[in-house]
């Protein structure tokens, strides 16, 4: 049976292929290992492979993890919440994690400015995205998308890193394709409005299915759950 440590590899040679087929350095990928559901130890695996970025959707579960793996010793590993943020969640979020990949609201923005500690460097944020306009799928609309960014960047203890977007599965390669290409352009658009910023670097798209189309695009970070850790059992998490 593969270990976590041959799953990772594995992404990691699909990764490689990706970016060559695309004529791009796979040093500019980054790899967002998508931990939820799966214990401490699971992450420790993936740690001890070389494993660095960890993306949790849950935030007290998320918590939970980050405080089991600094007590086992593992230090400067770095946690994403990429999941849906709700307001009274949003002080756990300030003060435990390193990056924010779900933002699409200005009212939570401004609470994870201001709960923030002082002590902890800016809070990484990407701008969630409904690139393909879903009723009722999160993220803000892409038009509302650069008012939003501009309010963000405003906040002193937030640093807009980019976009993320999480686009429902297509028929064909060719169509899926064509949505993260939507996605890479607006993307460009985002960094023109702002200047050009350096620190705005960020394209989150792409995830075990289809991280070859979304490398192709353009994505700059894949996150990946199943394909390394296995496949998920769902239970009441918050």
């Amino acid at each position: 049976m593969a270990t976590i440590a041959d799953n990772l590899q594995a992404v990691r040679e699909r990764i490689a292929r990706a970016c060559a087929a695309a004529g791009r350095d796979p040093s500019g990928v980054t790899l967002l290992a998508v931990s939820k559901t799966f214990g401490p130890q699971a992450v420790a695996e993936a740690a001890a492979a070389g494993q660095r970025a960890f993306g949790e959707n849950y935030v007290h579960e998320g918590v939970d993890k980050i405080a089991a793996l600094r007590q086992a010793g593992w230090e400067g590993l770095q946690w994403h919440c990429i999941g849906p943020l709700q307001s009274n969640k949003t002080r756990l979020v300030a003060e435990h994690f390193d990056w924010v990949q779900s933002l699409d609201r200005l009212k939570i923005a401004q609470r994870l400015n201001e709960q923030r500690p002082a002590h902890l460097p800016p809070l990484h944020v990407c701008l969630q995205v409904n690139i393909d306009g879903a009723p009722t799928k999160a993220g803000v609309a892409p038009q509302q998308l650069v008012p939003l960014a501009q309010a963000v960047v405003a906040l002193p203890r937030l640093r807009l890193r980019g976009i993320m977007c999480i686009p429902d599965p297509q028929p064909d390669a060719a169509a899926m394709r064509a949505v993260f290409a939507q996605a890479a352009r607006l993307f460009d658009a985002l960094r023109a409005a702002l200047g050009h910023p350096p620190e705005l670097d960020t394209l989150s798209m792409g995830m075990s299915d289809d991280l070859e189309h979304a490398i192709a695009a353009g994505s700059t970070m894949v996150r990946v759950g199943s394909a390394i850790f296995g496949r998920r059992v769902y239970a009441g998490r918050g």
